[in-house]
């Protein structure tokens, strides 16, 4: 009894600590599964956080570059650089704008340069002409001489009155906004002699980057008069029969022929604003070619003679290079060109040259007679001991 009840305590002792090892067994695989799934939620965090972080990085990149703000990138400093339409055989330009900037710039005495850019450009608001100065752009030709004439103080209206300035103003809104449309109904609505009446080359005018037969490019250029000439019956004047316009036109010129008087300018000895502004518009009419019928160039020449001699005034005192550019197209005439480079001569040779190649002439014949001795001295040796060999061998057979 003693025996058998002392087996069964230390039996149970033995089964409890079998299942405290199977408890601490499971503990440590539970905590070990923790410990994995804890360390898999820590990479998959760091995971994402890198993933963030270069996104991040993309995002905080700095944006592309902004395109520049003007097309002439290696411009000089206070150089006006002026984008208009190309020459003609006889205007400077057939837009009055370009014109007026072109001959405000000459008055003004400003460092200017054309951009021969053949007509691709145009200004942020779809204009030509416009200027860029100092790597900024300045559109419309009234604010380019508005900003200009401020910038460098060139203000042509300087010395002029109150009463003056409100003279120039609206006469200048009458020549733009009326006598230039008149113009303009003329030019546009003629399109079949419009090439010839200012000998247009169109391959010259714009840049073509593929040959294309004459009768196309005279086809494509009269289909932009025609959309042109819609802006003239949309401005108002363009509803009016042609001989209403001209007459127009014969009202215009008789104010500013009245206004100018027997003045040299408009305003007295010295060209202002006004004179710009004219001088751009009447040359559109005076300045066509002779050869073309204008009524209203005819009938400005018979009545209002003093706006033609006005007309080449101006273009005297601006233009002294008229009619190299009108003959050469160029659109830089006034700018200075660099010399032609030539081929340059073969220099002479100097006394010193001549003298080093006689002596190296006397060394080389010097050398060769050197040599010539030399081998001539080799030669009378060489027959010396053959001559000795032979009387050597004589007289040993003379012994035998």
């Amino acid at each position: 009894m003693t025996t058998e009840t002392e087996t069964k305590p230390v039996e149970q002792t033995e089964e409890k600590k079998e299942e405290v090892k199977e408890e601490v067994k499971k503990e440590e695989a539970e905590t070990n599964n923790a410990e994995e799934k804890a360390d898999d939620k820590a990479e998959k965090a760091d995971k994402e956080k890198k993933e963030e972080e270069k996104k991040d990085v993309k995002a905080k990149k700095e944006p592309a570059a902004p395109k520049p703000a003007v097309h002439k990138l290696d411009f000089n400093k206070d150089v006006v650089y002026l984008y208009q339409f190309t020459r003609t055989p006889v205007l400077p330009s057939l837009s009055p704008y370009c014109l007026k900037v072109e001959t405000w710039l000459r008055i003004a005495d400003l460092k200017y340069e054309n951009v021969d850019h053949k007509m691709k450009y145009k200004s942020k608001k779809g204009q030509l002409p416009f200027v860029e100065v100092n790597g900024e752009e300045i559109a419309d030709s009234a604010i380019i001489i508005k900003e200009l004439g401020t910038r460098y103080n060139k203000d042509l209206d300087a010395s002029l009155t109150a009463e003056q300035r409100n003279v120039a103003h609206a006469t200048i809104s009458m020549i733009e906004n009326h006598f230039a449309w008149v113009v303009k109904s003329f030019i546009y609505n003629n399109s079949d002699s419009f090439t010839e009446d200012f000998k247009l080359n169109l391959k010259n005018m714009y840049m073509v980057q593929r040959a294309l037969p004459a009768i196309i490019d005279n086809f494509l250029f009269k289909r932009k008069l025609k959309a042109a000439a819609k802006k003239v019956r949309a401005h108002g004047i363009g509803v009016h029969k042609p001989e209403e316009i001209e007459e127009f036109g014969h009202n215009d010129l008789m104010v500013l022929s009245d206004l100018l008087g027997d003045k040299p300018f408009f305003f007295g000895d010295d060209p202002t604003t006004l004179d710009v502004v004219a001088f751009a518009n009447l040359a559109q009419v005076a300045f066509m070619d002779k050869e073309v019928s204008y009524s209203l160039r005819d009938w400005m020449t018979e009545n209002c003679a003093n706006l033609v001699e006005f007309c080449n005034r101006v273009k005297e005192r601006a233009f002294p290079d008229w009619e190299e550019m009108c003959t050469t197209l160029d659109l830089n005439s006034h700018l200075p060109k660099p010399p032609p480079t030539e081929e340059k001569a073969e220099e002479p040779a100097t006394e010193k040259e001549e003298k080093t190649k006689e002596e190296e002439k006397k060394d080389e014949k010097e050398k060769d007679d050197t040599e010539k001795e030399k081998a001539q001295k080799d030669e009378k040796e060489g027959e010396k001991e053959d001559n000795k060999k032979t009387e050597e061998k004589e007289k040993e057979e003379e012994k035998k």
